[in-house]
């Protein structure tokens, strides 16, 4: 059994339609037709959804994405504004996307610099990441040769996300699609790369989705589109650099520490029992909350007010 431990109820606003409740987001069409996303601080762990919110989570992956799509300019992105619709809860402020809405394509777009997560574990067994073969003697935490995409299957709530082959990823979305995501996906990570080397954070991987927007003129060509978050915490391995020593888990600006502390005998939950995760103890929510807002500082400069 897998999912929210308790699925909340979408707040009703005036004027929007609620289409979808995700593991953080929640997502309403307007009367344009235009989404709105609106980042919650909910988290996840294993597949659930956890009992416990983290402060200002919503916030800062909303800010961090709009400052990568700056940083990504030269990528079509789907953003249109970021203002909050009239009657919506006061909350929602600094956490809203109003986007063009796209026809999505569904698959992950994974990049990797690193070896670790998923990756890592296929390397153990087979030497290869999405049946891409690496070279031998790499360990946990290694840097990879160079950069690697490695598509993967998108899961619904509560179910695994798998990796594909390019190959199979081909055949799903056609060959010329692929390869622009590739592309499209190799140059943003290694731009993305490169910015966060030079503020002292390793990305390790971090994965994309696109779209294609097709609200141009009638018989344009539909547009290519960067969608969803990018480069947050919750999308990407981000690994402080001073700390980076392979052949280890490293350090990192994510939920992590909450991943540790479920899995410890301090939580006493069975990750592989039918129960539910039970409620995050103040020291670990402060503690993941203080992580992502050091992503976000190191990353922008901008102090988190």
């Amino acid at each position: 059994m897998t999912g929210f431990v308790e699925k909340p109820e979408a707040a009703q606003v005036p004027g929007l339609v609620h289409l979808h409740t995700g593991k953080v987001r929640d997502l309403y069409r307007n009367a344009d037709g235009a989404l709105v996303m609106v980042a919650s601080d909910r988290i996840s762990a294993f597949d659930w959804v956890l009992p416990t919110a983290i402060p200002d989570k919503g916030r800062v992956l909303t800010r961090l994405s709009l400052w990568w799509f700056e940083q990504l300019e030269d990528l079509p992105n789907h953003v249109l504004s970021t203002d909050v619709p009239a009657g919506a809860p006061a909350d929602w402020e600094g956490r809203t996307m109003v986007c063009r809405p796209l026809r999505m394509i569904p698959v992950e777009c994974v990049a990797r610099g690193y070896l670790a997560g998923s990756g890592l574990a296929e390397y153990e067994k087979d030497q290869t990441v999405c049946g891409l073969a690496l070279p031998p003697g790499l360990e946990n935490g290694s840097e990879l040769p160079g950069s690697v995409f490695t598509p993967a299957t998108k899961a619904e709530v509560g179910e695994h996300d798998e990796n594909v082959s390019y190959e199979e990823m081909a055949r799903q979305v056609g060959p010329e699609t692929a390869t622009t995501l590739r592309q499209r996906t190799l140059a943003a990570y290694d731009r993305a790369r490169d910015i966060a080397r030079e503020r002292g954070i390793i990305l390790a991987d971090t994965k994309f989705e696109f779209g294609w927007d097709e609200t141009g003129e009638a018989g344009s060509e539909p547009v290519l589109t960067l969608a969803d978050e990018v480069l947050t915490p919750d999308s990407s391995r981000f690994w402080p650099a001073d700390a980076w020593q392979p052949g280890r888990s490293q350090p990192s600006f994510d939920k992590q520490y909450v991943r540790d502390w479920l899995t410890s005998p301090a939580s006493g939950w069975d990750r592989n029992g039918e129960q539910p995760p039970p409620a995050l103890p103040d020291e670990v929510v402060e503690a993941t909350r203080a992580r992502y807002i050091e992503a976000y500082e190191r990353l922008t400069g901008v102090p988190w007010s």
